[in-house]
Order: structure tokens, then C-alpha cells, then sequence
């Protein structure tokens, strides 16, 4: 049994929990969930107006994007000038979504346009050689990059010298020194006044197109159809739900689940996805099979189903897709047998605070999804790595709190290249200082980790009597979706819990259990399925009371809707 660190969110001060009250009251519901509201920065009637009905009035204005008025006036003068456009994203799912939107918006108004998606094995990340050269011989003047180029300086550079402007679209952090483009539009550049700065490569590209449609080049309310492309890349790249992020979600999933392009119908059927899409679904559903295109053949596949308007065919690219995500999951499975093994057998390893594994016939495709495998049983910042033409290249994963970007660049004089996020990042390194790497990565992390970083978390937003879950409180809990990252799912605890007969097992390691607190006014009893939880049997077995750690949600089972607590985790009560 894995020990979890519950934690509280937030507590409320004396002065908050009076205005989680007037909250409460003003817009009519249980205290518990002003409490809720007030802990997640929402403490007036029009803040929580704002919160529950996501509009269109809160995407801010694209022009506050730094470079934003240049993008527009290159891309202007390159459809006065009839030039050939290229747009050219990265091969993941917020790069194929990204192209699919981008391309699939601009070629109703301007034809001489095509898009281009790197090779993950032949050219790798971010802007190619290939790419450039391509791009020359076809006569291209202008290249627009999506979810990508921040980091391709010299690139960039060159295709200047021959004749090729860049605008660059892009979310990850920059290096000291922008490429040499036209435009840079990103976000987290340090000189941009653009007031959210958590999009995706997809939100950015979108908010180019925004700015063209107000200078006349399109219709806006065509552009808000794509926004179900949006909302997939928001879900996939696990970006804060928050802000301006969180009306495009909002909004995306509406469109997603009313008009379903013909290449994601056939992925839902495919997934098996039968009620509303949310952004779970997304995330487990629909984003593992976009993004094995990539992994295991072309990403150019994913951009053909996203934008195909045939039935027939597209069921046919998704058939495909859906074979590549099941070669994806077969090569999943057993690398990260190996990696886990590779762990245990070794005692500086299982020791460490950190963990860099090489082999070099691993499969490119889905070292990062290894990672985030091994941080499941050996919970800590895990870089995985192969071999990609004669160097060592891979992805790294974090634990939440823990910067591994920034680890990963204290160790940049080992490497030849390196980008990402916060919790998310890519290398690559001369084959023979892996090892180096290994341990000054490991130096990095044992110096700033915290110790409780170490251990799995459970944030709990607050104690919940069972008796006050009702339809209508979880109706206004449904009503914070959609949810992700700085906005998740409420998670509850309840205490003195005790068990209504015995636990049933299912399929041999995951529980389920009816739970109730005594009541004067009689228990209310709930169903609580615990995945993965075969090891607390024997303990519930004993009869003493516990604690849980849970989420709720609806269950649909034969036409019936119940809601069910999901746990997160179990204590005992002492004595």
C-alpha cells in the first residue's frame, strides 16, 4: 500500500468563511460550495457569474499579444502578393490539432497554402532541415509554425538568408535570444504584455486567425467552429483550465459534442465513448489515439482524419489511427516492464531521488508515456531515453511542485537540445554522457526537491459530511467542469466513515463498497469504487471505521443514473 499525503487546499480565514457565506446565499446554494468557490478565487455574485456561463466576452484581444500586429500585416501581404504559405506544426496532438485548425480555417479563404509536419524519427522536433529545404524548393516565401520554432534560431536564421520569413506561434518558454522571424508570437516571452499566459500552440495559432478575421480576412463565427479542434489541444497538453483557457474549453466542448467532424465521430465509435465528451474523455479517449499517429507512423495521418469531410474516409483514416494506438499501447506496456525492472534491479537507482534510463532500441514513440508509467510506482522526476539517429534522446516527467525544465537546463552543458514545460520537457544528448547526466540530474533534483515532493499527494478541498451529497449539490459541482489543472475536480473527505456489508472485489485488484456515516436521521448510503485498491481488503474487513479521500460523479448503468464516489485513498482511524 503506496502511503498518500492528504493536504487542504486551502483553509478559510474568519473574514472568507463569512464571505463564503453571503456567497452561499446570494446565488442559492449549500454552504459547502461557497466554501468551494471561495477557496478556487471566486468571492462575488459576478465573479461566480463569470465562472458558471464562459463566454465568448472573455477572450481578451489578440492585438495585446506582443508581434501580433506584424503576424498579421506579413500574413496580409502574403495573400495581396498571391505567396506560397506554408503551416507547419509539431507532430503531437497540440501540433496536429493546431495545423487542422490553422490550415483548415485559412484555405476557405486563400488557396495557395499548404502544411507540413515533421518526421518524429527522420527530423525530430521543432523546425527541420528538411523542412527549410522542402520549403525552398517548393517556392514558399512564408512559414507559419505552430506549437513549435521558439528554439529553432538557426533555422530560422537560415531560411531567412534564403528568401523564407517565419512567423512563429509557439507556447514554451523561450531561450534568452527569439528566433530571427518576423513575428514571435508566445506568450511566456518575457516582453509580452498578453495578460493569460498558460494557451496552447493551438490557442496561439487561434488567436492569429482571431486577428486576421478582425482585419476583415474571415468570418469570426466560421473561426468559433474550430473550436472543438481547440479544446482537444487544451485537454492533451494538460494546460491550466483557468482564464481565458477555460471559456475556449468551455466553449470547445460545446461545439465538440453538437457538430462532430466526421473524423472525430469515428474516433469516439472507435474509443467507445458513449456519453457527453468531457475533458477526461478527451484526455483518455480521443488525445492516446491523435497522438499515435505520431508515434508510430506520421503525424500527417492525424491532420487528414481532423480535416477530413467524408464519412467513409474518415473512418478509414480512424481504423488506421486506432491500429497505431494499439501498437502504441502494446509498445508501452512492455518498455515500461523493462524500465520498471531496470529500477529494481539496481541499487544506486532504487535509492535515488530521481530516475534517468537509457536503452537504445526503446521505441521513440512513447518514451514520454513510460515516464509518467514509472512515476506511478517510483513517484519522482523520471527522464527516459533511446536511442534517435546516434544520440540519446527522450522525454522527461515531474511530480507536482517540481520544476523539471529547470532541472533539466542546470544540466544544459550535457546536452545538445532541450525544450518544454514545467512538468514536461525533451532532450536529447551524446550517447556517452548519459551517465554524467544521470548523476548530476539526480544532484540537481536531490538539492531542490522537497522531501514531501517525494511522496504522492492528495490535495483535499475540504471535509464533507456524506448526508450533504445530494443531485442538486453535485449538479453546481458539475457546473465547475470543465475541469483540469488549477481547476480539478473537487476532491472531499469524510471521516468515521463505515462499510454496509462487505467489499466486493473486481477483477481481482479493484474495490467496491457501500459507505455511510451514522446519522440521527438515518445514513445515506453510496457505492465507492476504489481502482486499484485490492490491498485495503483485509483492513475493511476488521470493521473499524476509516476516513476517505474521494470525487464524485455519475454513474449511468442500464439507462439508471446514480452518483458514486470515486476514492482516492483510505485511512484508518487510530486505536
Amino acid at each position: 500500500m503506496n502511503t498518500k499525503r492528504w493536504t487542504y487546499r486551502t483553509t478559510l480565514s474568519e473574514s472568507q468563511q463569512i464571505q463564503a457565506e453571503a456567497l452561499a446565499k446570494s446565488i442559492n446554494v449549500n454552504p459547502f460550495l461557497g466554501q468551494l468557490l471561495v477557496q478556487r478565487g471566486i468571492t462575488t455574485f459576478d465573479e461566480a457569474k463569470d465562472f458558471f456561463r464562459p463566454s465568448l466576452a472573455h477572450l481578451h484581444n489578440p492585438f495585446l499579444m506582443k508581434d501580433m500586429d506584424k503576424a498579421v500585416a506579413r500574413l496580409l501581404r502574403a495573400f495581396e502578393n498571391n505567396e506560397k504559405i506554408i503551416i507547419y506544426g509539431d507532430y503531437d496532438v497540440d501540433g496536429t490539432t493546431s495545423v487542422a485548425l490553422f490550415y483548415g480555417f485559412l484555405k476557405k479563404y486563400y488557396t495557395q497554402l499548404e502544411y507540413y509536419i515533421p518526421d518524429r524519427y527522420t527530423e525530430g522536433y521543432g523546425v527541420s532541415w528538411q523542412g527549410i529545404d522542402y520549403a525552398e524548393e517548393q517556392g514558399v516565401k512564408l512559414i507559419v509554425t505552430l506549437d513549435c520554432g521558439i528554439k529553432s534560431a538557426d533555422k530560422v536564421a537560415e531560411a531567412q538568408r534564403r528568401g523564407i520569413d517565419f512567423i512563429i506561434c509557439d507556447h514554451h518558454r523561450p531561450d534568452q535570444h527569439l528566433p530571427p522571424a518576423v513575428a514571435v508570437l508566445d506568450p511566456k516571452r518575457e516582453d509580452c504584455p498578453y495578460p493569460y499566459k498558460e494557451l496552447t500552440g493551438c490557442g496561439v495559432g487561434f488567436k492569429l486567425l482571431q486577428a486576421l478575421c478582425e482585419q476583415g480576412m474571415g468570418d469570426e463565427e466560421v473561426l468559433y467552429q474550430q473550436l472543438d479542434l481547440l479544446v482537444v489541444s487544451i485537454a492533451a497538453d494538460i494546460v491550466h483550465i483557468t482564464g481565458e483557457n477555460r471559456a475556449l474549453a468551455f466553449l470547445g466542448l460545446k461545439e465538440l459534442n453538437k457538430h462532430k467532424r466526421p473524423g472525430i465521430n469515428a474516433l469516439v465509435a472507435l474509443a467507445g465513448l458513449r456519453n457527453e465528451l468531457d475533458i477526461n474523455s478527451v484526455v483518455f479517449g480521443l488525445a492516446p489515439r491523435i497522438n499515435a499517429a505520431g508515434r508510430i507512423a506520421h503525424a500527417k495521418e492525424a491532420v487528414r482524419l481532423l480535416l477530413s469531410k467524408d464519412k467513409t474516409e474518415a473512418e478509414a483514416f480512424a481504423q488506421e489511427i486506432n491500429q497505431h494506438n494499439s501498437d502504441r499501447r502494446n509498445f508501452d506496456t512492455s518498455i515500461t516492464d523493462e524500465a520498471l525492472n531496470m529500477i529494481r534491479e539496481d541499487d544506486w537507482m532504487l535509492s535515488a531521488n530521481s530516475t534517468v534510463l537509457y536503452k537504445e532500441d526503446w521505441h521513440k514513440g512513447v518514451v514520454g508515456i513510460v515516464a509518467s508509467r514509472c512515476i506511478e510506482h517510483f513517484f519522482r522526476p523520471t527522464v527516459i531515453l533511446t536511442n534517435s539517429h546516434g544520440k540519446a534522446a527522450g522525454s522527461a516527467r515531474s511530480v507536482p511542485g517540481f520544476d523539471v525544465y529547470e532541472a533539466i537546463e542546470a544540466c544544459s552543458d550535457l546536452l545538445e537540445q532541450f525544450g518544454g514545460h514545467t512538468f514536461a520537457a525533451g532532450l536529447s544528448l551524446p550517447v556517452e554522457n548519459v551517465d554524467a547526466f544521470r548523476k548530476k540530474f539526480n544532484d540537481i533534483v536531490s538539492e531542490r526537491i522537497r522531501p514531501e515532493q517525494l511522496t504522492p499527494l492528495i490535495e483535499i478541498d475540504m471535509d464533507l459530511d456524506l448526508n450533504a451529497i445530494t443531485p442538486k449539490f453535485y449538479g453546481i459541482v458539475k457546473q465547475m467542469a470543465p475541469f483540469g489543472p488549477e481547476n480539478m475536480p473537487p476532491v472531499f473527505a469524510s471521516h468515521q466513515v463505515r462499510m454496509s456489508g462487505n467489499p466486493t472485489l473486481m477483477k481481482e485488484k479493484h474495490l467496491k463498497l457501500e459507505v455511510f456515516q451514522p446519522s440521527p436521521q438515518g445514513p445515506t448510503k453510496y457505492t465507492a469504487i476504489g481502482f486499484g485498491m485490492v490491498d485495503f481488503y483485509p483492513k475493511l474487513m476488521s470493521g473499524k471505521p476509516f476516513s476517505i479521500a474521494y470525487t464524485i460523479e455519475e454513474n449511468t448503468f442500464r439507462d439508471k443514473t446514480t452518483l458514486q464516489l470515486y476514492l482516492k485513498d483510505i485511512r484508518f482511524e487510530e486505536g
